[in-house]
């Protein structure tokens, strides 16, 4: 599960990582809890088949829909089930995407509460997590939404205490095979794994990410982690 995320990159480091012009990466601001419905920038393949930057909506909407209200409950992708649900095989096969972050958030329950927990990689380092992206066309008006969702995997043992799943995380040398669509069914397979454990770091975190509205450093701001 992923259900909140940060970006807080660079417009270098985001074009490095991605391999999108520098024009475009400028363009996005810092985010630090992004949430499901909200907008928030997506690598995909262009036409010419060079990578583009653009915002799309958190929250897949298949182009088969009758309207765009399933879209909050398809922010995430089981990759286990991703190539046979009629949900996302088409965009499986041929609209995959990077979606930047450097940090995720989960909740674990202590009495009646939810308390939160960042996730990133050590030293705070950018990654990119394996995502979806589909076009559907309202029947009303014709309107052009263009939405992604994350994929997820089980969760390695660092997150496991937390939660069960965790958002795919790319390695820097899986990010080419997954936007390469020559990629097999099976190569891109053998890339929806946990990232290690050993990798990433954790703490608890305000509860301000728990409001939507919230979208600040203060979101990140660590507090004693009991677990």
């Amino acid at each position: 599960m992923c259900g909140r995320y940060g970006s807080e990159i660079s417009p270098e480091q985001l074009s490095l990582l991605l391999d999108v012009p520098e024009e475009q990466s400028a363009q996005v601001i810092a985010r630090y809890n992004i949430a499901p419905t909200q907008e928030a920038p997506v690598a995909r393949l262009a036409a010419s088949g060079s990578r583009e930057l653009r915002m799309l909506r958190w929250g897949l909407v298949p182009s088969w829909s009758r309207d765009a209200t399933r879209a909050a409950r398809l922010i995430n992708a089981r990759s286990e089930t991703v190539a046979e649900k009629p949900s996302y095989r088409d965009a499986y096969r041929a609209r995959r995407c990077l979606v930047p972050a450097d940090g995720f958030y989960e909740w674990r329950r202590s009495g009646r509460s939810r308390l939160p927990i960042h996730f990133q990689r050590k030293g705070g380092l950018p990654f990119a997590f394996a995502g979806l992206w589909e076009r559907w066309g309202s029947p009303v008006d014709g309107a052009d939404l263009q939405t992604f969702t994350v994929l997820t995997t089980t969760a390695n043992e660092l997150v496991g205490e937390v939660h069960d799943r965790m958002p795919v995380i790319l390695t820097e040398g899986a990010l080419d095979r997954w936007m390469d669509p020559r990629s097999s069914e099976r190569a891109l397979a053998g890339l929806l794994r946990p990232y290690p454990a050993s990798q990433m770091e954790r703490w608890e975190v305000s509860i301000r990410v728990n409001a939507v509205g919230n979208d600040d450093p203060l979101c990140r701001a660590r507090q004693p982690l009991l677990l």
